[in-house]
């Protein structure tokens, strides 16, 4: 994914809160199996309403989705725009340095 300083700051502004973050670390821990919702609250040990609310933040920016698998919500991380928010800071490393070798 190729992003721009706009896409870029928002993604990182999301993950600039503490308990994203940790959200985000806890779904990448469970790989692609991804991690139900409940289950988050509890590593985290933070209310159903306070989680919510750090989860839509979160999927309104595609850091991550949930799928509906019969009564429990699961989360996964969208590896694709963590990927894309690594490649974006470090894209141009030590471009102005032409004697480092990458």
């Amino acid at each position: 994914m190729i992003l721009d300083y706009d896409i870029a700051a928002s993604l990182l502004s999301q993950l600039g809160n503490i308990t994203r973050l940790k959200i985000v670390r806890e779904l990448v821990r469970a790989g692609k199996a991804g991690m139900a919702v409940g289950e988050v609250r509890t590593r985290l040990d933070i209310p159903n309403s306070t989680l919510s609310h750090h989860i839509n933040h979160l999927r309104n920016v595609g850091l991550i989705r949930q799928e509906r698998e019969g009564t429990v919500l699961r989360c996964f991380v969208n590896y694709d725009h963590i990927d894309g928010i690594v490649t974006f800071l470090t894209e141009e490393c030590c471009a102005a340095d032409p004697s480092y070798i990458k």
